[in-house]
Order: C-alpha cells, then sequence, then structure tokens
C-alpha cells in the first residue's frame, strides 16, 4: 500500500525493474488535458508531502493549484525535487539537496496567498489587458530606442583598457 505522505509512493517500482527515463520538464499549456489532469493530481501528492514535511500548512494554501504562479512555482520546485532526489547522480552535486531546500526558503514568499489564509479562497485578479496601440508601440520602442540602438560598449572596457596599458607601459 503507497503512502500519499511519502513522494516516492508516485513513482512505484516493480521488483528487479530498471529506473524509467529522467523526469521531465513540464508546461502546462504543452500538455493534453488528460495528461494535465494526472500531473496536477500527481503535483499535488508531493503538495500535500510538502506542506506537511516543511511546515507550509500556514503558507501553502489549500487552493494552491487555483492560483497559476503559485502552479508554476510548485512545478518548478517539484521538478527540480525530482531532478535533485531521482535523477542526477552527478559527482559535483555533493549538496543538491541542500540547493534544493534553499530554494525552497527562496521560493516560499511566492507560495504566500494572503487573500486566501483564511481558508477561503479569492481569485486572482482579472488580467489587464493591452491598452490598444500597445503591440505598435513596443516595435516603435525596439526600433528607436537607444536601448536597442546602440553599439556594443562593455560598461568596464575602459577600466581594462587602463589596466592593460599598465601592464604593457614602456620601461
Amino acid at each position: 500500500m503507497s503512502d500519499p505522505m511519502n513522494p516516492a509512493d508516485l513513482w512505484p517500482m516493480p521488483s528487479g525493474a530498471a529506473p524509467g527515463p529522467e523526469p521531465q520538464r513540464w508546461v502546462w499549456a504543452a500538455m493534453t488535458p488528460p495528461e494535465r489532469r494526472s500531473r496536477l493530481r500527481e503535483l499535488g501528492v508531493w503538495v500535500d508531502w510538502l506542506r506537511t514535511t516543511f511546515e507550509l500548512h500556514n503558507t501553502l494554501t489549500h487552493c494552491w493549484y487555483r492560483h497559476p504562479a503559485v502552479l508554476e512555482h510548485l512545478t518548478a520546485l517539484y521538478t527540480g525535487w525530482t531532478r535533485t532526489y531521482a535523477g542526477e547522480q552527478e559527482p559535483s552535486r555533493e549538496l543538491a539537496e541542500a540547493d534544493w531546500i534553499n530554494t525552497l526558503h527562496a521560493f516560499t514568499p511566492r507560495l504566500k496567498l494572503p487573500a486566501c489564509a483564511t481558508g477561503t479562497h479569492q481569485e486572482p485578479p482579472p488580467v489587464v489587458p493591452a491598452p490598444p496601440g500597445n503591440a505598435e508601440a513596443f516595435e516603435m520602442y525596439l526600433t528607436l530606442s537607444d536601448a536597442t540602438t546602440l553599439p556594443a560598449a562593455h560598461p568596464a572596457a575602459a577600466e581594462l583598457a587602463r589596466r592593460e596599458a599598465e601592464l604593457n607601459a614602456p620601461l
């Protein structure tokens, strides 16, 4: 019987079976609806484990899946977790697990949904549509702006030239 609080049980492996392919990146919009549902269920099991294991029950609300930004952050954390704990076996990754935990703590503020903290879901604010002519204004900016038309120049080029001149100065 699988333990819903153990993410390793998401990948039951028959005895003697070779490990499957390395976990793949997830792009929600590129998935078919059945694949989205399946992957969301998989992510949900892991999120339940994450909330309990890292005591995020007061940070990560139960309606996390209804908030696209939180869903994307949790997807990134989950796929990173699977690559760290079930994927990469490179010797140069001695601290991969600690790095993943540091990443989790860096992401934690982005997982908070104050509007839903009371246990009642609040819909995310509607997306504000771009004003008329925005695409044309953007294209004009790309064509005329100094930020996109000035020749390449490294900010430290003058300092590098000065140092090179010092090294090559005649004695």
